[in-house]
């Protein structure tokens, strides 16, 4: 389903949206582009209002850091991983599909 326009995304950056009453982080990092719940799992904060780079989003609270690839923690205090959802460009339209997530949660 439609997430949002490729133009809306940072070069290196994310944006919230809601897909199907899910909250979504759209990140780009490194050139591609990921959908990961846009919730923390140790905090239950927007993960989007967080910082982006070398294919990690870190959450703003407490400092998190979650693999945008696989949605596991890679920094504490979080131990539980987020979900990750497939995610395809297709004419400028960024696409997420939250009913398949890549992991589990």
């Amino acid at each position: 389903r439609r997430a949002c326009a490729l133009d809306d995304l940072p070069s290196e950056g994310v944006v919230a949206v809601t897909v199907d009453g899910e909250p979504v982080a759209v990140v780009r990092s490194g050139g591609d582009v990921y959908a990961i719940s846009d919730v923390c799992s140790h905090a239950d904060v927007p993960l989007s209002d967080g910082e982006v780079g070398d294919c990690e989003i870190e959450c703003w609270l407490h400092g998190s850091r979650f693999d945008l690839r696989t949605g596991k923690p890679t920094g504490p205090p979080a131990s539980v991983p987020v979900p990750v959802y497939p995610v395809r460009v297709d004419d400028g339209e960024v696409l997420v599909d939250v009913d398949n997530p890549l992991n589990e949660s």
